[in-house]
């Protein structure tokens, strides 16, 4: 599929962003007065942030509030719905941190739990997509949550914590594209499938449905050479998750936090252009861009 850069943003962004909250939600670390204020600053910038992202993608944005309609039926509604929901409970929770200096425990703990849903739902609206057999696997969300909870303990300082989950969210991610490679020839997906002519006689196109392009193509194929595609899973690997943990693994101070943070970040934003980039849609059979 074509990777949208506000899609990129968006899952990026309020990855790190909702993971911090859960952190600060649940204590890591205890802060208080004007430091709370600041790591509830960086979270809300890069939860907001990328969820304002994410509205550039939309073809009317100004229908945006819409989202919140279809929560029954639609994983990007109740996205949308935990989302602020999330982010009021923590508004709350942190309110009472920075101004008065008191812990409501029990408002951190579901603020924390909000925030993971908040993730959850939004690997679904990939994950539950059947026409992208690569995001179609209980790896998608667990790839989406370990890396929001990763880095959210990177960005909140919890050293010991992150040097347990970052190599842990490597293997999720590893596994995950080990898993996509295959994912659309063992989906059982064929031109002979769509049309329906498999049973008769090996089926093939005659000729392009037409010679321009339109808006499948330009939304839903995009193909990217494997040999690129495989340095830039050595470049997302090394940034997002070995040089974290070799930086972590350096006496602890803040000059090497802020680097083994931008690092991560860099290296999770080139895997998700990977996750939208490599993924094959159905569609692609059917124009002779995909083959099974």
């Amino acid at each position: 599929m074509h990777p949208a850069p506000s899609v990129i943003v968006f899952t990026t962004l309020s990855g790190l962003g909702f993971g911090l909250l859960f952190w600060l939600g649940l204590g890591h670390p205890s802060v208080t007065g004007w430091s709370a204020f600041a790591f509830f600053a960086i979270a809300y910038l890069l939860a907001v942030g990328g969820l304002m992202a994410s509205t550039l993608h939309l073809g009317h944005p100004e229908r945006a509030l819409k989202a919140f309609t279809q929560w029954r039926s639609s994983w990007l509604s109740r996205e949308a719905v935990a989302s602020v929901a999330t982010l009021l409970v923590m508004a709350i929770f942190g309110a009472g941190l920075v101004f008065f200096d008191h812990v409501i425990a029990s408002l951190g703990v579901l603020g924390a739990l909000l925030s993971l849903v908040t993730v959850y739902t939004t690997s679904m609206i990939y994950a539950q997509m059947k026409t992208v057999p690569r995001w179609k696997t209980w790896l998608t969300p667990c790839l989406y949550l370990s890396l929001s909870v990763a880095g959210g303990a990177l960005l909140a300082g919890q050293v010991q914590i992150a040097l347990i989950l970052l190599p842990i969210a490597s293997v999720v991610q590893v596994a995950w594209w080990v898993r996509g490679d295959s994912a659309l020839s063992q989906s059982g997906t064929t031109l002979a499938t769509a049309t329906g002519l498999g049973a008769r006689a090996d089926v093939r196109a005659f000729e392009p449905p037409h010679t321009g392009t339109n808006y499948l193509l330009r939304e839903f194929v995009y193909v990217v050479a494997r040999k690129h595609a495989l340095k830039l899973r050595v470049i997302a690997f090394v940034l997002g998750f070995v040089l974290p943990v070799a930086l972590l693994l350096v006496p602890f101070s803040h000059w090497i936090a802020a680097p083994a943070v931008l690092s991560h970040l860099a290296g999770v934003a080139v895997s998700r252009w990977l996750f939208f980039a490599e993924a094959e849609h159905v569609v692609g059979l059917y124009y002779g861009k995909r083959a099974a």
